[in-house]
C-alpha cells in the first residue's frame, strides 16, 4: 500500500531515551509510621504507578528508597534529601518525581537551590497529583506560585498552636495583629 501510511512504516521507530527515576516521600511527623502500609508507602506507590504509565517514555524506578519520615519539610537537613542529592550529584538519577511538590520541600528558598541542582545535573522534577514539570519555564512559573502558597500555609499553621495564641493574645494581638483601641 502506497501513501501516507505506507511513507510512516519505513519511518524507523524512535526508542525512548532511558529515563532512571528516583521515589523522594516525606511526612512531617512520626505518627502513623509504624503502620504496615503508611503514607511514605501510599506516595511512593503512586509515584511508581506514575512513573509505570510512562514506561513507554523509557522511565523505570530505582530501587533505592529515598524516605523522610518524621522530618519538616522547612529544612534540607533530612537524611533521605541528602542522599539523593548526592545520587543526582552522582549522576545515577535523570528524574526526580514526588507525590506533591510541598513532599520536597515547603522553602521556595530551598527549592530554588534544588532546582540549581537539578538544572546542572540536567535532572527533570515531577510533582503527580499536579502535572508539573520544569522544564518549561511555565511549569518553573507554577512551581514557585505553589511553592509560594505553600511557605505561607506552613507559617500560617505555626500560628495556629494554642500556646502561641495564649502569648500574643497577652501582648494585646487579636488573630495575630494588635487590638484596636480608641474606638
Amino acid at each position: 500500500m502506497g501513501g501516507a501510511m505506507g511513507e510512516s512504516d519505513k519511518t524507523p521507530r524512535r526508542s525512548a531515551k532511558k529515563a532512571r527515576c528516583a521515589i523522594y516521600t516525606r511526612k512531617s511527623s512520626e505518627e502513623g509510621l509504624e503502620q504496615a502500609f503508611n503514607s511514605l508507602d501510599a506516595q511512593r506507590e503512586a509515584c511508581a504507578a506514575f512513573i509505570l504509565s510512562q514506561k513507554h517514555e523509557g522511565w523505570t524506578v530505582l530501587p533505592t528508597l529515598y524516605d523522610d519520615g518524621g522530618f519538616s519539610g522547612g529544612t534540607m537537613e533530612r537524611p533521605a534529601l541528602k542522599r539523593l542529592i548526592a545520587d543526582i550529584e552522582a549522576g545515577q538519577i535523570d528524574v526526580v518525581v514526588v507525590y506533591k511538590v510541598d513532599r520536597l520541600t515547603r522553602a521556595l528558598s530551598d527549592f530554588a537551590k534544588l532546582v540549581e541542582v537539578f538544572d546542572r545535573r540536567g535532572v527533570s522534577f515531577v510533582s503527580i497529583t499536579q502535572q508539573f514539570n520544569t522544564t518549561t519555564s511555565m511549569g518553573r512559573l507554577t512551581l514557585n506560585v505553589l511553592l509560594s502558597f505553600a511557605q505561607f500555609r506552613a507559617g500560617s499553621h505555626r500560628r495556629t498552636h494554642p500556646r502561641q495564641d495564649r502569648r500574643l493574645q497577652e501582648k494585646g494581638h487579636v488573630d495575630g495583629r494588635h487590638a484596636a483601641t480608641g474606638l
